[in-house]
């Protein structure tokens, strides 16, 4: 193992990326919470904001795009992609697309079985509204308001999944056993057949917000950040 005077510099020369979540924001309470912390290390965390141009028009494929462009510097290597809930299936499928920038996962209750049949973003019924008015509003957190989304969504959505995915580098789960939104026994599938991958299952919910310092705490070890 390499000693600390190697890895901690090479460690702090890592890109880190934010992925938000599904109707939420660059400055989501995790987002905020890991910026504060990796600051003190002197890493600035890059949060892409994927509500922009604007969230009707909002899919999977140009989640992708957006952050393929801004992974797309020579020097963008040896990225670390933080990704909570849907932000968190994006991570996944950019490291098996883009296996030469991403070093590394964190992954936040990520939204693996989005691809899969029966997943509860919405039930059939609601679907199928959404099927033929075009578009249908969702409570957007970020915003603290209803905002449209377009049936796009979900039709690009479904075809990726993370399941599907081919990826290697070393990842990070962390996923909440009373989550009602992302199911944590989907996630531990998920997790069993990859041993690039280290699950832990916490006593909390989707948001994670009262094992924020336990993340931190394996995060922080993860990126070398300690000794």
């Amino acid at each position: 193992m390499p000693d600390a005077a190697v890895t901690i510099p090479e460690a702090r020369a890592r890109t880190v990326f934010y992925l938000h979540g599904f109707a939420s924001s660059d400055k989501s309470t995790k987002a905020t919470y890991l910026a504060d912390r990796l600051r003190g290390h002197g890493l600035p965390l890059r949060r892409p904001d994927f509500n922009l141009p604007d969230f009707a028009s909002l899919t999977m494929t140009r989640m992708l795009n957006q952050l393929a462009s801004e992974t797309a510097q020579p020097h963008e290597r040896g990225i670390t992609l933080i990704g909570s809930s849907l932000g968190g299936t994006l991570a996944v499928l950019a490291a098996s697309r883009l296996a030469d920038r991403i070093d590394r996962l964190v992954l936040l209750a990520p939204a693996v079985m989005f691809a899969k049949d029966g997943h509860h973003l919405l039930p059939p019924e609601r679907i199928e509204e959404w099927r033929r008015k075009g578009a249908i509003f969702f409570f957007h957190y970020g915003h603290n308001e209803e905002r449209l989304l377009d049936f796009a969504f979900y039709e690009d959505t479904v075809r990726y999944d993370a399941f599907e995915a081919d990826f290697s580098q070393p990842t990070l789960i962390f996923q909440g056993v009373r989550d009602t939104s992302v199911d944590h026994r989907t996630v531990e599938r998920f997790a069993r057949t990859r041993p690039n991958v280290t699950l832990s299952l916490l006593d909390d919910d989707h948001q994670l917000t009262a094992s924020l310092p336990r993340i931190w705490n394996d995060v922080e070890a993860f990126l070398g950040l300690i000794e």
